[in-house]
């Protein structure tokens, strides 16, 4: 049977540490009130077996017929108690005579003979096993309510650290608007405990780290923005140039600053997440073959099985675009494009992606190796696929060689694509 998710690991050691302290603690009690009620019923019934054994030897010795109970030598004297008697001393001793417990005492009488008294022993017989039964019962009774109020209180505290840990998760994953909102830490009436703490610095971490996300979001789109206008005077400048090598340097120099400029402000777009599909029904494999086209490469172009999907177009292309160049710029020839129902991959021979990449996907301004780039085509090409609803992974073919697999959605995504990174269908 599967546990629910509030029932992890610190639910079931709480709960096992309750139920081992409660049965030692009513083991422990159960001792102790056994131990004493059990002395003071046998001691009452030795007092009384002593007296009726005083009362039958002054009998005895007064030569006077015997009480009932009492006599010389019984058969069913037990023999250690025979044993003491005969030695000169008094004692008792609980057995059973004629199926039923009996206190006996005996003493020493004349002629080397041992004098006994019988005392019915079983109403305190019956007295300790139903005081023995009572206490098994309230325990178990006690354990049980113990235990359940126990973990009442202990589910309490694990469904709130499970909310938390639940943020946590939304948040590493981008949702930053992602809040535990903890309604202890939220009200300073309510005495504030680890857990609410907890919550309330996550909470703190998420608002500072959306600020300055956002903050590193204004200023990156700021910056591109403002590059735009000298931009393009520098390119209609760099035209007016005479022919030259100088001017192919500055011509290339001014088309590449460009190109990061555009991509900047496309991640940036893309950061804001309020981008708007135009969506529209397009075949893979005539839409994988127009990319290959438009980006002036060798790359071979295999249609497994041809799909129709609805997407939008013109961020498609740009995934692809993207990939198909990362595969040029980055890997070795061939680099193979296939289409396989909703999945498209794209694959190089090279030598793969790195470890970082696969582990953590694309990251800006980050390569490795001595290669060229700023990590932007990747970044770009990841979120146009979230803006998709697609899912885009990166990894290395067994037999070597990097592999970027995009897999598009069955059923067509909303025309507002929600926060990148955010999951509002797992909250």
């Amino acid at each position: 049977m599967r546990l629910p998710q509030w029932a992890g690991a610190l639910a079931v050691k709480a709960a096992l540490f309750i139920t081992v302290m409660c049965c030692a603690l009513a083991a422990m009690l159960g001792a102790l009130v056994h131990v004493s009620v059990t002395h003071q019923t046998v001691g009452e019934a030795r007092d009384l077996a002593l007296s009726r054994l005083a009362d039958a030897t002054e009998a005895y010795e007064a030569g006077d017929p015997l009480l009932p109970g009492a006599g010389l030598d019984p058969e069913e004297l037990p023999g250690p108690l025979r044993d003491l008697a005969l030695s000169g001393r008094r004692g008792t001793m609980v057995a059973d005579h004629r199926g039923r417990p009996t206190m006996w005492a005996a003493g020493p009488a004349d002629g080397g003979r041992a004098l006994a008294v019988a005392v019915d022993y079983s109403q305190q017989a019956r007295t300790i096993d139903g005081l023995d039964r009572a206490i098994v019962w309230s325990s178990a009774l006690a354990i049980g309510a113990t235990l359940l109020v126990g973990a009442f209180a202990v589910t309490r505290v694990t469904r709130r650290l499970h909310a938390t840990a639940r943020v946590a998760r939304r948040i590493s994953a981008g949702d930053l608007d992602a809040r535990v909102h903890d309604r202890r830490a939220g009200d300073p009436r309510r005495p504030q405990d680890e857990v609410g703490a907890v919550a309330a610095a996550l909470d703190s971490m998420a608002g500072s780290l959306q600020g300055k996300l956002l903050a590193e979001q204004r200023f990156t789109a700021d910056v591109a923005h403002e590059l735009r206008t000298p931009l393009t005077g520098l390119h209609a400048a760099a035209e007016l140039l005479p022919p030259g090598r100088p001017t192919e340097l500055v011509r290339d120099r001014v088309a590449a600053l460009r190109t990061l400029t555009e991509d900047l402000l496309e991640i940036s777009r893309l950061d804001t997440g309020r981008e708007r599909l135009e969506l529209d029904g397009e075949e893979l494999g005539a839409l994988a073959r127009r990319v290959v086209r438009a980006s002036g490469t060798d790359t071979e172009v295999r249609v497994v099985r041809d799909a129709r999907v609805e997407t939008d177009r013109r961020r498609l292309e740009r995934v692809l675009g993207n990939l198909v160049a990362n595969g040029h710029r980055h890997g070795r020839a061939p680099v193979v494009l296939t289409v396989d129902g909703p999945v498209v991959t794209v694959r190089d021979h090279g030598d793969g992606y790195p470890d970082y990449l696969v582990a953590h996907g694309p990251q800006r301004f980050r390569t490795e190796g001595g290669a060229r780039g700023h990590g932007l085509g990747l970044t770009i090409a990841l979120g146009q696929a979230e803006v998709l609803g697609a899912r885009l992974d990166f990894g290395n073919a067994p037999d070597g060689g990097a592999l970027a697999t995009l897999t598009l959605p069955r059923t067509a995504p909303p025309r507002t694509a929600p926060p990148r990174g955010a999951h509002p269908d797992h909250d």
